[in-house]
């Protein structure tokens, strides 16, 4: 007698749950995904990235003849698609060792060599991914050698942000001059005054705030008033406020920038590659930027994200797939090679980046500007303070750096510092790694060997010894 009242949901399930739900997911998770959890703090967030992004894009536009305009669009477009996907800041990033080739060597690798390599380093990310590979490196890799990654990264992004503060920079060549002058627009003392704001706003992160609103919150013993100054100041977009200073400095430095402006998108036209373009960028940029992009891109966002946001976690392959689309893309057109990057996610989350819509909204940026005033924009940057730059990356360092705090036994922090170490002194991530695999298998092989069982005298608590020794002994 029950039965026909069980069947009654079975026959309607399946007719017309799947067709009008399937669209309004899709709509749904993307609505949640580029969703604004705090609008003044996913602004800020969206400022955290530039440290790293504006110094690299400059010194390619003015060294190799980078086109800025197509950049901007294409990264534009990359962090909006990225936003809507992932649901978090997921950062797009210049490939740091080919820019690094052609900044240093800017007369024999040229446009067509850098594309040439961010095509290849981009075909054989999206073939790991493809074939999950990545995800099995991603799964066999031991978290203190990626913390070890991490640090190293981080460290070294803040090592060059108190470069960029302390020493006057030439971005088109990529070295330093000397000291810089404590005052100007673009003096020791801005710098400071911006890093002492930051830290008076967002105190140490997210933690730290916490605890403070908890000890305020403990038996009232706070006065209101101050309470209230508390929570102001604490919403205020600091990143955001750093950075429009660094705009004003910048047309005051030098007003007449506004008449070099030439409105409308930079021409978009398709790279002509020759052999010669095809093997030095695979050979000089591919190759050193392979093992960066497959650790630092791929492997430590995919940690770090799973860290900073514990229900958005994302495998190896999809995100070593978006690297790859992104370069078998864009690069045709002269677009800089990017990927994703641990630094620039840690530095959004620090400044308040909590969603998609975090970097969608600096995607919708970035394409504004490519289309207003394309290349052309490149005479601002020039102008901007590079000490409020350095700000901005010593903190995203930072806040990367910190993410290796959970290694808390001897053995795990062991290796990672050792990691760390070759990673910085070597200037390469790849060298850190395999020196950090090496170690850790070492310690897992001595854990091994003390674990074995012991031979028959040894268990009896009789040391071993040779027979010869043991009668001699016995003669005496």
């Amino acid at each position: 007698m029950e039965s026909p009242g069980h069947q009654i949901p079975l026959r309607d399930t399946p007719t017309r749950t799947p067709r009008s739900s399937f669209p309004s997911n899709i709509v749904g998770r993307l609505r949640d995904n580029l969703v604004f959890r705090s609008k003044w703090a996913e602004l800020n967030g969206a400022m955290g990235d530039l440290g790293t992004y504006i110094p690299i894009v400059l010194a390619l536009t003015l060294s190799v003849d980078l086109n800025l305009g197509t950049t901007l669009i294409f990264t534009g477009i990359y962090n909006i698609v990225t936003g809507a996907i992932y649901g978090v800041p997921m950062p797009v990033q210049p490939m740091k060792s080919i820019a690094a080739v052609a900044i240093s060597n800017s007369a024999e690798f040229g446009v067509p060599e850098i594309m040439a390599a961010g095509i290849c380093t981009g075909g054989i990310l999206l073939l790991l991914g493809v074939t999950g590979l990545m995800q099995l490196v991603y799964k066999l890799i031991p978290l203190s050698v990626v913390r070890g990654i991490q640090l190293s990264q981080g460290l070294s992004f803040a090592m060059s942000a108190v470069k960029y503060i302390r020493k006057v920079q030439d971005f088109s060549k990529s070295k330093s001059g000397g000291d810089r002058h404590w005052l100007g627009l673009d003096g020791l003392v801005l710098a400071i005054v911006c890093a002492c704001f930051i830290i008076v706003v967002n105190g140490s992160g997210e933690e730290g705030s916490e605890r403070e609103d908890d000890d305020i919150n403990l038996g009232g013993r706070e006065r209101p008033g101050r309470r209230g100054l508390r929570r102001i100041t604490a919403s205020l977009p600091s990143a955001f406020m750093v950075f429009l200073l660094g705009v004003v400095l910048a047309f005051i430095k030098r007003p007449g920038v506004v008449h070099d402006f030439k409105f409308g998108p930079s021409s978009i036209e398709v790279v002509r590659f020759s052999k010669h373009a095809w093997k030095e960028g695979f050979i000089k940029g591919t190759i050193p930027q392979l093992p960066l992009s497959v650790l630092n891109s791929v492997i430590a966002v995919c940690k770090l994200s799973s860290d900073l946001f514990p229900g958005k976690d994302f495998s190896a392959s999809s995100v070593s797939v978006s690297v790859g689309l992104m370069n078998l893309v864009g690069c045709w057109f002269g677009a800089m090679p990017c990927c994703h990057g641990a630094g620039g996610l840690a530095g959004q989350y620090k400044f308040g980046g909590r969603s998609g819509g975090c970097v969608a909204l600096l995607g919708v940026a970035k394409l504004v500007l490519g289309l207003v005033l394309g290349s052309s924009l490149v005479m601002v940057l020039n102008q901007f303070p590079v000490g409020v730059l350095g700000v901005l990356l010593l903190f995203a360092g930072i806040e990367l750096a910190m993410a290796s705090r959970d290694m808390n036994t001897k053995e795990d922090s062991f290796v990672m510092l050792i990691c760390t170490a070759v990673s910085i002194t070597g200037s390469s991530a790849a060298l850190g790694f395999l020196c950090g695999i090496v170690v850790h298998l070492l310690l897992k092989l001595r854990s091994w060997h003390k674990d074995q069982p012991c031979s028959t005298l040894q268990c009896h608590g009789i040391p071993w010894q040779s027979q010869d020794s043991r009668v001699s002994s016995v003669n005496i």
